[in-house]
């Protein structure tokens, strides 16, 4: 199915940014928001005269602030006619061991990864409840498969969590016109992870967009990207000893 309009959060750099421009190149409609406005508004211009057939709309959103999440998601459904798909990609990596004096850094990270998708994912259900059709798409993590160490410790129990969330949501539409689907990529070279000295097996950014690209194009119910090797380590993952987790991590 070819979902004509998609609204994507977190679009000013990293994965959202790439996206966009895939699906840019894929001929469809836009609604891209972020913090930074200026960084949509340059990559706006540039989709726009490489892609002049269709419709980007751009706007600044803070997903923590909650209430705002709804009211832009709503200008987009109206400015863009409706919303076909909607990825819930905006996230935040920071961190560090519990108990090392880092707790408004893992509170930021648990705020935004979880509970700012949260009001995402009502503001999406709630639009396309209505419509009775439409995509939603989380952007999980490999690391929601096991509680991982150090300064990822949070981040991978909000990614968990976002995982499991998408998974309720995809059993309550069961059997109805609304798809629901849930990627766990993995290393992906991205502002995030940048810096990070252990990223095994990390590709460049447009390789590890490209397979979410498809696995979100596939609709499928959840998919581990790029599908090599991570298919098979979340095998492993899934039941390695804690001892051979924290060599992985």
């Amino acid at each position: 199915m070819f979902r004509k309009n998609i609204l994507i959060t977190g679009a000013s750099s990293g994965l959202g940014e790439e996206m966009a421009r895939m699906y840019a190149a894929k001929g469809h409609n836009l609604a891209l928001c972020a913090r930074r406005l200026e960084n949509l508004e340059t990559l706006k211009n540039d989709l726009a005269a490489k892609h002049p057939s269709i419709t980007i709309a751009i706007k600044s959103l803070d997903v923590c602030d909650y209430d705002q999440v709804f009211v832009v998601f709503r200008e987009f459904q109206k400015e863009l006619g409706g919303l076909d798909r909607i990825i819930v990609n905006a996230g935040m990596g920071k961190g560090a061991s519990l108990g090392t004096g880092y707790f408004k850094a893992n509170r930021q990270t648990a705020e935004t990864n979880f509970i700012a998708g949260i009001a995402q994912c009502e503001a999406a259900m709630e639009i396309f409840r209505e419509q009775n059709a439409g995509h939603l798409v989380t952007i999980s993590s490999m690391s929601a498969l096991r509680g991982l160490p150090g300064s990822v410790s949070v981040y991978s129990a909000s990614k968990a969590a976002l995982r499991n969330l998408t998974e309720s949501i995809r059993v309550d539409m069961m059997d109805s016109p609304i798809a629901v689907s849930c990627i766990l990529p993995g290393f992906i070279l991205t502002p995030i992870n940048e810096r990070r000295k252990q990223a095994p097996f990390r590709v460049d950014l447009q390789t590890g967009c490209r397979a979410i690209v498809k696995a979100i194009d596939k609709e499928v119910g959840e998919a581990k990207v790029p599908a090599w090797p991570w298919v098979p380590l979340g095998w492993i993952l899934n039941v390695a000893p804690l001892w051979l987790v924290r060599k992985l991590s």
